[in-house]
């Protein structure tokens, strides 16, 4: 029997900390010195060990169909050597299993900035055009082992995506 899937795209939208609240927070520099406030990334980081690793991504497009989340801690995820790059996420809703399709957004996020995933936030990518991109990553020790829970909506919805980029915004 043969599975068929749709193809959607998703719009990027140029990421700032108002369009992104509902899943976390983007961060910016800040001038040294400065006090700590509510513009800087809000770290829940108190159920494990803080892991803070640089990872090596190659390019694979900007297809996707599955989408995970961390319930145990905030990740953090920045590119290094200013490179841009995208990410699709959903808000956290910790109270039910699986993502709430109509809520799905993705994001382009420029090299200058990072971002803070809130406690929940469904997340897929990073995702780039470059042949490859440096992350750092801030999450916990353990958070891939267990605390990593995936949705596939290819199974769920036959249903595949792909990120494409509005440089009108």
């Amino acid at each position: 029997m043969t599975t068929y899937s749709t193809l959607k795209q998703l719009k990027s939208e140029l990421i700032t900390p108002e369009n992104f609240q509902p899943y976390g927070q983007v961060i910016f520099a800040s001038k040294d010195g400065k006090s700590f406030d509510s513009e800087d990334a809000q770290l829940n980081l108190q159920n494990g060990i803080p892991r803070f690793y640089i990872m090596r991504l190659h390019n694979k497009g900007t297809k996707f169909h599955k989408i995970t989340r961390h319930t145990q801690c905030t990740q953090c995820l920045g590119s290094l050597e200013g490179k841009n790059w995208f990410m699709a996420v959903c808000p956290p809703k910790n109270d039910i299993n699986k993502p709430v399709l109509e809520k799905l957004a993705a994001f382009r996020i420029p090299g200058n900035c990072f971002i803070k995933l809130e406690v929940g936030t469904w997340h897929a990518g990073p995702y780039f055009d470059h042949d490859f991109v440096d992350f750092y990553n801030l999450e916990l020790s353990d958070t891939n082992v267990v605390d990593h829970f995936t949705h596939d909506f290819l199974k769920s919805h036959q249903l595949e995506f792909e990120m494409v980029s509005t440089m009108d915004n």
